[in-house]
């Protein structure tokens, strides 16, 4: 009978519970997507490039899951002050305690099965699309890759039954601690109306400072480093705690004091009940506006680093192409694009040391980079070398005998660094040689092979992706034929593959980010409506008083809609600050931190409005139910 009575009583919460689901089979599903990039041994093994972003996908499963012990722990305990007055009902009537623990035990793990059953088959959907988008987008088979893969759907299991026994325990001890009058009367609890005085005003100009701080910390992390990072994080954090918790209430009171505001239609109630609610609000929207800057920054920052893979690539090489000894095919395939600029260059290696021909370099300056991470420009341009080379040799150790001719000058500073930016083929063959840039007559006696530069510029590098690609895959076969190293995508030092590796790891970045960033939004916001709906019972009678006075329900519902819009906006908007603040700390990485941000900013406001219409309904059905 028990029991019975359990189950009408969740139909009746339906939807509560479908609440709890959505955010839970949100998590479970990114987290099964997580694990299957993160632990597909034979496919990464396989592939060198997915391999570099398994990281990626580890990390971002720790903070989702992190993240999801919150959330599970706050929303279970959400449902259980809904139901505290009916289960203490139970008790007045006889049922003994153990039995209804007993039974909230296996209500709460069941919807936590539930959930996992139905987020893991979401998860393998998601793993199989999205696995397969970003395999198609880095240009890679799927040879080997498993979107139902065993041990990622072991490691998700594992984890969520564990959570939801810790969850499902925890709330029967709770249960069973409490008094049938505790129970009971858990509606009947009055709202706390915080302090005024010097001292609010004192602790919201605390937090406002330490805010300050921190954004401070996050435009001057370059000077900083480490040290900016920690302050940052600190002083943000507990500044935003001590603005809500202080600053938030002195608003709305002055809001409520506003005599021309406060006299329009019925905002001298909406803005009473906004008073009652933000104090009970204050630490819950200092959480949520955190957690709004840890999702739209999880998505701003992967996609920022995706759009500035170019950016970077383009800072490192001036020049697209770098080809050792060219052949047909690649001079066939250069024809076809559009070079603004194409050099060769001679030069002949040892077993210590790289030897470059002068005379071709002076015949045909490259161009360098003027541009820094340090102080980017994006309207620099790259400047031609215009050293001098008067000397026989330059570079190398003229101390050791090794090479065929001694080095007596230094090799100038432009030179070196076109030298180590662009010419540099193989990082794996040449990278531990020296360097020498030799005169003619010094360069026919050098022992050795000769083997021939190709430099290119195009107009346009991501317009020839695909000949980039047989360039480099011809180069890769050539060198390995030469080579006893190992010799794999990773071992060229060209633009291209620069730009190919980064573009690996950026993409599993913006995959991880733009996922985990919607899993925070979308739990954070059922945090934020569990807090909004668990108060509701309390407020029925306020707005049956009024329904009785004559108020019209248009202008109650009016209401409604107006006190949740400052509720939500308060900790989007301080979130969305920390953001546009936050961002700056990838200025120390990135070229252009704010690159499209306004996507991530977008999708936000389109999942917390539909969280925001879907408690003001729920809301609204609570404290004005139908009329006869």
């Amino acid at each position: 009978m028990l029991f019975k009575l359990s189950l009408s009583s969740m139909r009746k919460m339906m939807k509560d519970y479908l609440i709890l689901l959505v955010g839970l089979v949100i998590s479970i599903s990114i987290f099964y997507m997580f694990q299957t990039m993160a632990l597909n041994g034979q496919f990464t093994k396989d592939n060198s490039i997915i391999s570099s972003i398994q990281l990626v996908f580890h990390v971002g499963s720790f903070l989702l899951a992190f993240i999801t012990i919150f959330y599970i722990f706050y929303a279970n305990s959400f449902l259980l002050s809904l139901r505290r007055k009916e289960l203490g009902m139970y008790r007045v009537l006889g049922a003994k305690k153990g039995k209804i623990s007993r039974i909230l035990f296996m209500e709460t793990l069941g919807m936590g099965v539930l959930s996992l059953v139905v987020g893991s088959i979401v998860g393998i959907v998601l793993a199989n699309g999205i696995g397969q988008l970003l395999l198609k987008q880095l240009e890679i088979p799927a040879n080997g890759y498993q979107p139902f893969y065993v041990p990622a759907l072991i490691m998700t299991g594992v984890f969520f039954l564990v959570l939801f026994l810790l969850t499902s325990t925890i709330n029967a001890i709770r249960l069973s601690k409490a008094t049938e009058l505790d129970l009971i009367r858990a509606e009947q609890q009055n709202d706390r109306v915080k302090t005024k005085g010097f001292a609010a005003f004192l602790v919201a100009l605390l937090g406002i400072l330490l805010v300050a701080v921190g954004y401070y910390a996050i435009v001057h992390m370059r000077e900083l480093l480490a040290l900016g990072f920690i302050v940052a994080a600190v002083a943000t954090t507990i500044g935003t705690y001590l603005v809500f918790i202080a600053l938030l209430p002195l608003f709305v009171q002055m809001l409520k004091k506003n005599q021309r505001l406060n006299d329009r239609k019925l905002n001298a109630f909406t803005f009473a009940q906004l008073r009652f609610r933000v104090n009970n609000l204050t630490r819950v929207l200092a959480t949520v506006a955190m957690l709004i800057a840890l999702g739209v920054g999880a998505m701003a920052g992967g996609l920022a680093f995706q759009n500035n893979v170019s950016l970077i690539a383009n800072l490192a090489h001036v020049y697209d192409i770098t080809l050792q000894d060219p052949t047909t095919e690649d001079l066939d395939a250069i024809k076809s694009m559009k070079a603004e600029e194409q050099l060769m260059y001679r030069y002949k290696m040892d077993e210590q040391t790289t030897y470059y021909l002068k005379d071709d370099l002076l015949a045909n300056p490259p161009l360098i980079s003027t541009n820094s991470v340090e102080a980017y420009d994006p309207d620099s341009k790259p400047e031609r070398v215009v050293t001098p080379l008067p000397a026989l040799v330059y570079g190398g150790d003229s101390s050791e005998k090794q090479s065929a001719a001694p080095a007596n000058e230094p090799i100038p500073e432009d030179w070196e660094t076109a030298i180590r930016n662009e010419f540099m083929v193989s990082y794996s063959l040449q990278g531990n040689k020296r360097t020498q840039i030799v005169d003619k007559t010094v360069y026919e006696g050098i022992q050795g092979k000769e083997h021939t530069l190709l430099l290119a510029k195009v107009d346009d590098f991501l317009q020839y992706k695909q000949q980039l690609k047989a360039m480099e895959q011809r180069q890769l076969e050539r060198l390995a034929a030469v080579s006893d190293e190992k010799i794999d995508e990773t071992s060229l030092s060209s633009k291209f593959s620069m730009y190919q590796s980064l573009y690996a790891f950026t993409s599993g970045t913006m995959f991880m980010g733009f996922f985990l960033g919607i899993a925070f939004l979308a739990m954070m916001a059922s945090c934020l409506m569990f807090k909004i709906l668990s108060g509701a019972s309390r407020d029925r009678e306020r707005y049956s008083m009024l329904r009785k006075i004559g108020v019209r329900k248009s202008l109650l519902v009016g209401s409604i809609y107006k006190e949740l819009f400052l509720v939500f906006v308060f900790p989007a908007l301080m979130g969305l600050l920390h953001v546009l603040v936050g961002m700056q700390m990838f200025s120390v990485i990135l070229l252009a931190p704010y690159a499209d941000i306004w996507v991530p900013t977008v999708i936000f406001v389109g999942i917390y409005a539909l969280y925001y219409y879907i408690t003001v309904q729920l809301y609204r059905g609570i404290v004005l139910p139908k009329e006869a």
